[in-house]
């Protein structure tokens, strides 16, 4: 579980799409760990500026995100465990939330535009 948290605070992101907060590092070392499959940000240092965002508000730890109800509304319950973003600053390219919907994935802009 301690892989979940960033050790190093310093340069965290939000991933765009899923909203977990990795620091930069991660990102190019690991990748989204909901999202590599999609998008492809392990080290690609342009995806990752393009699909993250620095400015983000809130943390919710989620451990067992298919038994919580905050990681259902925040549509985060079919991700992976980790730290996750109440709201992220940004949005995704358009032709990358084509990409996502012609994969069968639904996007939710994770800056509160687009409240359930």
């Amino acid at each position: 579980m301690a892989s979940l948290v960033p050790k190093d605070k310093r340069s965290l992101r939000a991933c765009l799409i899923c909203g977990i907060v990795l620091n930069h590092q991660m990102f190019r070392e690991h990748g989204c760990p909901n999202c590599e499959p999609l998008v492809s940000m392990r080290g690609q240092n342009d995806v990752i500026t393009e699909c993250t965002s620095s400015t983000f508000d809130g943390l919710m730890a989620m451990f067992h995100p298919k038994e919580s109800w905050v990681a259902k509304y925040s549509h985060v319950n079919s991700f992976k465990p980790g730290m996750y973003a109440a709201y992220v600053s940004g949005k995704i390219p358009e032709d990358l939330e084509d990409k996502l919907a012609q994969n069968g994935f639904t996007y939710h802009a994770r800056d509160g535009s687009a409240e359930d």
